[in-house]
């Protein structure tokens, strides 16, 4: 294959493909059914005037007619008065008439039978166009239906463009707000950690941060003995619930568990407990 025709290939392959993405059903249908609307005009037209010719045709048929039954009546007058060369003479004109008559019908029925056709054709020609014009008519109310269909279909299944570009710039605002959010966070960070200052507002001092940091850190040391003293503590009152005798349970002394709990007491309750059960001392004594 030569260059040109594979230049020339191409071009009709672009074109038709242009072409056919241009091209909408339904104004071809209505076109078609326009040159079918111009071609019943054309017969129609036709058969006017073959129908004109016909007339035409008759009108001479029926002077030729006028004129030969004068001819002879002429004839008949000359025959009458004994000029029989009149007679003769109107005789020969006469037939002339009826030759040209002749032929004058013969056309007029040709162009009788012309204008049946016509007329048939005419009539099968508009049968073919309304016909025609109800197919055209069901086959764009269907493929406007199918279009429409399509286009709800693809604008609910985003297959669209303009729902792809939506959702497109819906995912870039996602995005960009999570950019922004991270970006927040770590300011926030750099700004609690010291790396950065807070311009706007009073400047933060290292030391101070540290030494929040350290009070934290006490009170979080202060939580924790606090929970080890409770969890210490729920043995021994099981202990003491237990089935022992009255008077040895009270003389015994207090587990090492039990000690936390007397120590946190308050500067007024110590004096009180020095001298709560003074008896109790030298059993204790006695015990060790």
């Amino acid at each position: 294959m030569s260059v040109m025709k594979r230049v020339s290939l191409i071009f009709k392959s672009k074109a038709n493909k242009a072409l056919d993405r241009m091209e909408d059903p339904r104004e071809t249908l209505d076109y078609s059914y326009q040159r079918q609307l111009d071609m019943l005009t054309q017969v129609r037209r036709g058969v006017a005037d073959v129908a004109t010719s016909r007339k035409r045709v008759e009108l001479q048929m029926n002077t030729l007619q006028q004129q030969q039954t004068k001819l002879e009546g002429q004839a008949k007058q000359a025959l009458g008065t004994g000029r029989e060369d009149l007679a003769r003479e109107a005789l020969g004109r006469r037939a002339a008439l009826q030759s040209q008559y002749t032929d004058l019908e013969t056309q007029y029925h040709s162009l009788q039978a012309d204008e049946e056709k016509l007329t048939a054709a005419s009539q099968r020609l508009q049968s073919k166009v309304e016909a025609f014009r109800t197919q055209k008519e069901t086959i764009k109310a269907t493929y406007t239906a199918a279009e429409a269909q399509s286009r709800i279909g693809e604008a609910v299944s985003g297959i669209s463009e303009e729902m792809g570009d939506v959702g497109m710039a819906v995912q870039r605002a996602q995005d960009k707000t999570a950019q922004m959010q991270a970006r927040a966070g770590a300011i926030d960070e750099l700004m609690a950690s010291g790396a950065l200052e807070d311009v706007t507002g009073t400047q933060r001092d290292d030391i101070q941060a540290e030494l929040d940091q350290m009070r934290g850190g006490q009170d979080v040391e202060l939580e924790l003995e606090r929970l080890k003293g409770e969890i210490g503590a729920a043995p021994a009152r099981e202990i003491e619930s237990g089935p022992a005798d009255g008077d040895a349970a009270q003389a015994t002394p207090a587990s090492p568990a039990e000690q936390p709990q007397a120590t946190p007491a308050s500067p007024a309750e110590q004096p009180q407990a020095s001298p709560a059960r003074p008896a109790e001392q030298p059993q204790a004594g006695d015990g060790s």
